[in-house]
């Protein structure tokens, strides 16, 4: 990392200490568990690594929403996804919609964007002063058209494991191009305190990695989750109505496994790559938060996606360093709501009582929600994290999951049974919202939308 930037001369001193920089990072579909820094004895992250060593590790770190836009947005805005009504992944946020960039122009930070964002809409800001590259227009630039689903993921039965390997994929290209963009802002940023938010695709399927990456791991070597094979008539009703709803029921193979794991793994590897590039053009004055949208099956339960609320899915990175903290770890659980809170923290803002979150600088071991309303369920879900108990409610008169993750991180046991611990965690689900009017308010909302 390089040495602090120089005071800007004003009266106050050195604004780098008192409204710092400040450089998100935020990949997507990165498991909280896939980290050397995480204890994973695998993956290899070298530079997060040094950046968990040298901040902050949230180790009990949730999405909001296991899916792409719901989670973002809720990142952005520090609201809940059903405050926002942010359902599913078709939302075009509106003027309502108050993001990081309105938030911190209140204390005279200029906010910029590099990379991934996954708005939908003409509005390819969202209250940020600047963006320096797009991955829409990413997107069309590098292979002629919008993002959309291929006749693989119309075929009868699918996974997102069916196309992996090693190659340049548009996702590798858009990444190196991202980091490319943040590093010539880093090299001369203006003389504003700034928010720079760097946005990553990796390790989001489809898993070709690029072969120097993908090199690094040896499939045969790969050791699966003990629930890789689990069956899906033997799952949960929701779960199994999950997956057919995303092509994801048909089994794959343990080479088919294996390989998809190392190419996991790589894309990873590439993702820790670029962010050591930006680390090493960093000022070590410089707030640096790592995470991640949401995670990824990876296999767990037999399952390639997101979309449900079993761990790998819902637990995410989360780093943070800024001047004068301490190294050290946090146990706690939080959330990505709590993002904004901390970045507002930094920059000198009051406490803002409209958000549901809290500030990271201060961790409280507090509930957590997370919710899903798109597709592959019939009805809402929502996941209470509460202590070492998960608790997911899927509506009226269906069983829900319960699981106590101390004793059970494999989520294997579920004691939904145990009617006594259902209803004190369902009255606990039910003191931060109401499942059942959310789940209709959902539902009214798309039905608008689609009309």
């Amino acid at each position: 990392m390089r040495a602090p930037a120089k005071s800007t001369g004003r009266e106050v001193g050195c604004w780098s200490v008192e409204r710092p920089n400040i450089v998100v990072v935020l990949s997507d579909e990165h498991t909280g568990s896939a980290a050397g820094w995480a204890g994973h004895p695998r993956v290899l992250t070298p530079n997060l690594d040094r950046l968990a060593g040298t901040g902050t590790a949230y180790e009990h770190a949730y999405t909001n929403s296991p899916m792409c836009v719901p989670s973002r947005l809720s990142l952005l805005t520090g609201q809940y996804v059903h405050q926002i009504g942010a359902w599913d992944n078709g939302v075009v946020p509106g003027p309502e919609f108050r993001s990081w960039g309105h938030h911190l122009r209140e204390a005279g930070y200029r906010s910029v964007i590099a990379g991934r964002t996954h708005f939908n809409g003409p509005d390819r800001t969202l209250g940020f002063d600047a963006r320096l590259t797009d991955d829409l227009e990413f997107w069309i630039d590098h292979s002629g058209r919008p993002p959309r689903r291929t006749q693989e993921w119309r075929r009868q039965s699918n996974s997102h494991v069916s196309e992996h390997g090693t190659g340049d994929h548009v996702h590798t290209q858009h990444d190196v191009a991202t980091t490319d963009a943040a590093l010539e802002f880093l090299r001369d940023p203006g003389s504003e305190p700034y928010l720079l938010y760097v946005g990553y695709m990796h390790p989001h399927f489809p898993l070709v990695a690029p072969p120097e990456f993908r090199a690094l791991y040896d499939p045969a070597t790969v050791e699966l989750p003990p629930t890789w094979q689990e069956e899906l008539t033997a799952q949960h009703p929701v779960i199994q109505t999950l997956r057919r709803g995303f092509r994801n029921d048909e089994p794959i193979t343990e080479d088919e496994a294996r390989e998809a794991t190392a190419c996991y793994w790589a894309l990873i590897s590439h993702l820790d790559h670029q962010v050591g590039r930006l680390l090493a053009e960093i000022p070590d004055d410089t707030v640096v938060l790592y995470t991640s949208d949401h995670g990824e099956l990876a296999g767990h339960h037999g399952i390639w996606q997101k979309q449900c609320f079993y761990e790998p899915a819902v637990h995410i990175p989360l780093l943070l360093r800024h001047p004068g903290g301490r190294p050290g770890r946090v146990a706690d659980a939080v959330s990505l709501v709590d993002v904004l809170p901390t970045l507002r923290d930094l920059a000198g803002l009051p406490v803002d009582p409209a958000l549901p979150g809290h500030t990271l600088l201060d961790p409280r071991d507090r509930p957590v929600l997370s919710e899903y309303h798109a597709q592959g369920m019939v009805d809402g879900g929502f996941m209470l994290r509460s202590g070492p108990w998960k608790y997911c409610y899927y509506g009226a008169g269906v069983q829900p999951q319960v699981f106590n993750l101390d004793d059970d991180p494999y989520e294997l046991n579920d004691l939904s049974g145990d009617e006594e611990l259902v209803r004190d965690l369902d009255a606990r689900l039910r003191s931060i919202l109401d499942p059942d009017v959310t789940d209709q308010e959902a539902k009214a909302d798309q039905r608008r939308r689609a009309s």
